[in-house]
């Protein structure tokens, strides 16, 4: 079984959906639930959006960094 409630594959999305799809995916999870995201360079953009919009609402754990792959567990408080 999963740890994950979730999972975006931000690689397969147009870059001008990314955001919209990972953020419509995390406001779905329900309190203590989590998303994995995977995407094809660091995501630190994507945390300081989730940052101004849901600062402590949220927390964020890198599973893997790079080179080619990025992991990253999202869980909703």
């Amino acid at each position: 079984m999963s740890r994950f409630n979730a999972q975006v594959d931000a690689r397969i999305y147009p870059p001008r959906e990314k955001h919209v799809v990972i953020f419509d995916t995390f406001n779905k999870l329900m309190s203590g639930e989590e998303m994995e995201l995977l995407n094809d360079h660091d995501p630190r953009p994507l945390h300081y959006q989730f940052l101004a919009e849901y600062d402590g609402q949220f927390e964020w754990e890198y599973l893997e960094q790079g080179p080619e792959e990025w992991r990253v567990a999202i869980k909703k408080k």
